[in-house]
């Protein structure tokens, strides 16, 4: 087991990694759309909001010697379920398919 750290994602504001790599399994800690650099959070939309997440989440992932494509569970949060439309669709731009399996809460 081994943690991943980069600094092209958020550093995490507690005790935890930003993910563990377990045998050949990559489990990566919840983000959200903040800048890797000041923490700030970015984008006024949902879509710019989704958009960041996922580049974090990817930035995680190239660390650990993967990336989108190799993701097969994904979960969400969304704030407000009225956004999820325009969230599916930046979600899309990111996971061209086949898409990995996904909860939304």
């Amino acid at each position: 087991m081994r943690a991943v750290r980069t600094r092209q994602a958020p550093a995490p504001g507690g005790h935890y990694s930003q993910a563990i790599v377990a045998g050949e399994a990559i489990y990566v800690a919840g983000s959200g759309p903040f800048d890797a650099a000041t923490h700030a959070l970015v984008g006024g939309t949902i879509e710019a909001q989704t958009a960041q997440t996922l580049r974090n989440i990817d930035a995680i992932l190239r660390a650990a010697g993967a990336g989108l494509a190799d993701v097969v569970k994904v979960t969400v949060y969304l704030k407000r379920m009225s956004d999820f439309a325009r969230m599916d669709a930046a979600y899309r731009r990111f996971f061209p398919g086949p898409p990995p399996a996904r909860t939304t809460v």
